[in-house]
């Protein structure tokens, strides 16, 4: 019964990162899709790329009829994200058709309806054989029209027509005041209603997108942010649906043999999550170095995110006392990505990273230290996109650290950043800086780890040239 419902409700892929992943297979084939929001949330390109990436690739030709920029200017537009309109269109695969609505003509005749246009459009998508099709923006198509029965019924003769023309078709509209269109009906004849958001809190841009309606499909009922960058549009799922993920039984070295020792396996499992808290000074970064070094020598690329120090200053530090990052680095088996938290959104950061899990396809990935991303967000956001980041990492297998700064005092670990990664981190290290006898001591503790006995004891350690040395025996 599943499999023949799923064969006669044909869904076509969105091309855009995440998005399908959020409506269950793509937009319906051969339904109207209406995506609707405010000025500047990104509905032309969100249009534009659905159009872009079905003709690169799926091999499906399309039209993108425009009542308010020229082909010209669209092509302007977007030869920034790398998408060239003019190659397409000279392959036939993709035609741009501007057709100019003016108003005071329209007043003037006094008559108005949609024959032309279907005339025009079909003629356009008959001509190159198109699948997919884009109307931008239907405000402008109807903005001559004050008889509300007329309009309604020309809105339903044109989704209709689309209808029965079996393409794909985005039309996108502005956001009404008590309505999500202008008009107030587009929303009703579409199958599917996607619903763009942009919103500023506390100097930070996010763009969201929910889906408020989609006919036939489950469908994610979230709302999930989205991105603009270089390379278009890009969709975060909040979280992962399923925890299905494979864990694995190898064991690998934290890059401290002494540390290796307090574990009763010799070490930590491959593709398992690490939490690394401690007051300042207590030596989290120097900890985290030797991960990253030690996945380096066995031959796996490493990628390190600093939120408070700068690649060069990192590999400095960490030649001071040993650790040489240059080697590594110019071998190809690390990359440091440092940026200020403030710099961007926590969504941004989430993309950054998994841009570059793609890109580099990193054995590890360190980030120091999660505690400054409270500076963009407050605990339930940091919190979210924290599930998230370990989510993508379990997912595909990545061994992972995080260091995270925790103050003096019993609310050591009553910190919103810990709340939200200890009870996922998969082995939780905390370091302490104390006084005793006019003398700095650190100490390590740790405090658990899944699926293997460890030390309970309080560990001290000193900072040599060769990095961080035990000075007490582990007891496990």
């Amino acid at each position: 019964m599943a499999k023949n419902k799923e064969e006669t409700f044909r869904k076509t892929p969105t091309g855009i990162s995440g998005l399908d992943e959020i409506t269950n297979g793509g937009f319906p084939k051969g339904r109207p899709i209406l995506i609707c929001g405010s000025a500047g949330c990104g509905k032309t390109l969100f249009a534009a790329q659905f159009l872009i990436k079905g003709i690169t690739d799926y091999k499906e030709p399309g039209v993108f009829m425009s009542f308010e920029e020229t082909p010209k200017d669209l092509e302007d537009n977007f030869m920034s994200l790398g998408f060239d309109l003019k190659k397409l269109q000279s392959q036939k695969k993709l035609h741009i058709d501007y057709v100019r609505i003016e108003r005071s003509e329209i007043e003037e005749t006094g008559e108005y309806d949609l024959e032309g246009l279907f005339i025009r459009l079909n003629y356009a998508i008959d001509s190159i054989g198109a699948k997919r099709v884009v109307l931008d923006t239907i405000e402008s198509l109807f903005s001559g029209m004050g008889n509300m029965t007329l309009l309604r019924s020309e809105i339903r003769r044109l989704f209709s027509w689309l209808k029965e023309k079996g393409v794909t078709t985005i039309i996108t509209g502005e956001r009404g005041e008590s309505s999500l269109t202008r008009q107030g009906m587009e929303e009703y004849v579409s199958d599917c209603v996607i619903l763009l958001d942009f919103r500023v809190i506390d100097q930070i841009a996010t763009r969201r997108l929910r889906i408020v309606k989609y006919r036939g499909s489950m469908h994610g009922t979230n709302e999930y942010p989205f991105l603009i960058d270089e390379h278009g549009i890009s969709v975060l799922p909040v979280t992962s649906l399923k925890l299905d993920y494979k864990s694995s039984t190898e064991i690998i070295s934290t890059g401290l043999p002494a540390l290796d020792n307090a574990f009763s396996t010799g070490g930590i499992y491959r593709g398992s999550s690490t939490l690394i808290t401690g007051n300042a000074g207590t030596s989290k970064t120097i900890l985290a170095a030797h991960f990253a070094l030690s996945s380096c020598n066995r031959k796996e690329r490493t990628l390190y995110f600093s939120f408070e120090e700068s690649p060069d200053q990192l590999v400095r530090n960490m030649a001071t006392i040993g650790i040489n990052f240059k080697q590594a680095i110019q071998s190809k088996l690390l990359y440091i990505h440092a940026s200020r938290p403030s710099l961007q959104g926590l969504e941004m950061h989430l993309m950054v990273l998994n841009r570059l899990l793609a890109e580099l396809k990193p054995r590890t990935v360190i980030i120091d230290p999660i505690s400054s991303l409270i500076t963009i967000g407050n605990s339930s956001e940091v919190g979210a996109m924290l599930v998230r980041l370990l989510d993508t990492l379990k997912i595909n297998q990545v061994n992972a650290l995080f260091t995270s700064l925790t103050h003096d005092g019993y609310t050591e670990y009553s910190n919103s950043n810990i709340d939200a990664v200890s009870s996922l981190a998969d082995t939780w290290i905390n370091l302490r800086n104390e006084e005793r006898n006019n003398e700095r001591v650190r100490s390590l503790l740790i405090v658990k780890s899944r699926g293997m006995g460890h030390s309970n004891n309080q560990q001290n350690f000193t900072i040599t040239g060769k990095g961080i040395n035990f000075t007490t025996t582990n007891k496990k």
